[in-house]
């Protein structure tokens, strides 16, 4: 049984263990003094606003766009002119690509629920994964892998090398190359070759582009067909080669897929496809028996 203590024993208790404990969160307290919050981000005072150390009013406003702001904000360092147009390509690049699962839920979401524009938006993000959006960050990751493994090549010959060995790699290991391949564009993304041309036309053509290059000239060799290297792999390849944290990459496709969701929400309030979808599924259901899940669901 568990001994109960008496007011004295409690008593006793406390006069043993209190005087130390009161010291030392007293000596805790004269050390740390007021608790503070560090951020180079924004900051308000009662006449201003700051934001990465300008005066947002004066200095921001009308002054940085809204692309650059985001690379500045990620990196805290001010972007060049030239990785200011290959991240917006980036950003146009993935901003919409019509009727995918993240717009139509989005339109659904907002059918639903009409009083809850964030919610629609939310949940078209939230859909932002492996097969759609996700491989901005997947090839990303995927070639600074590889990179962080090998030194760095020093000719179209030696990148050639490296991509083949890493497509080897991934077919004996049955793992699939992330920007390789696409449902839509079989012979070719348009996205691309623009993508390298402005990153190339900028000085920005670094080593993620040119593995990613090189996967696409080799690949054929492994795996005895031809493969586009689609527009959400080569963002990942740019926004790494930016300097870009690979953590955030797919958070820079989400943010390029807002602005599409945005305009997606604005055409359903002049042309609504919402219900129709919604409709055409719900009158053309048909009954089937119930299928019980068995050896592990299959």
């Amino acid at each position: 049984m568990t001994e109960q203590k008496t007011p004295a024993k409690r008593e006793n208790a406390a006069e043993q263990e209190t005087p130390a404990k009161r010291k030392h969160a007293a000596d805790q307290g004269r050390q740390a003094g007021p608790r503070t919050y560090p951020t180079a981000l924004g900051a308000s005072s009662l006449k201003t606003i700051t934001l990465l150390g300008q005066d947002l009013a004066e200095d921001v406003m009308g002054h940085v766009g809204f692309g650059e702001l985001a690379f500045w904000l990620a990196t805290q360092r001010r972007p060049t002119p030239g990785e200011i147009r290959v991240f917006e390509a980036v950003l146009a690049a993935l901003a919409d690509h019509g009727f995918t699962p993240t717009a139509i839920v989005t339109r659904l979401t907002y059918l639903s629920a009409p009083d809850s524009v964030q919610g629609a938006l939310a949940a078209g993000l939230l859909g932002g994964g492996s097969r759609f959006l996700g491989v901005t960050e997947d090839c990303g990751r995927f070639l600074a892998d590889v990179l962080g493994e090998h030194p760095l090549p020093q000719d179209d010959a030696g990148w050639d090398a490296l991509a083949l060995e890493t497509v080897r790699a991934c077919r004996e290991q049955r793992e699939l190359i992330p920007g390789l391949g696409h449902h839509v564009h079989k012979d070719g993304d348009p996205r691309t070759p623009r993508l390298f041309g402005i990153a190339a036309e900028e000085g920005l053509y670094g080593p993620h582009l040119k593995l990613f290059a090189a996967i696409g000239r080799v690949h054929p060799q492994v795996l005895g067909r031809t493969l586009p290297l689609n527009g959400a792999g080569v963002c990942g390849a740019a926004l790494a080669d930016l300097g870009l944290p690979l953590e955030l990459l797919r958070a820079f496709a989400l943010l390029a897929r807002t602005a599409g969701l945005i305009g997606q929400l604005a055409e359903e309030l002049r042309r609504p496809v919402a219900n129709d979808i919604f409709l055409s599924v719900d009158l053309n259901n048909r009954s089937i028996p119930p299928e019980p899940y068995s050896n592990g669901g299959l």
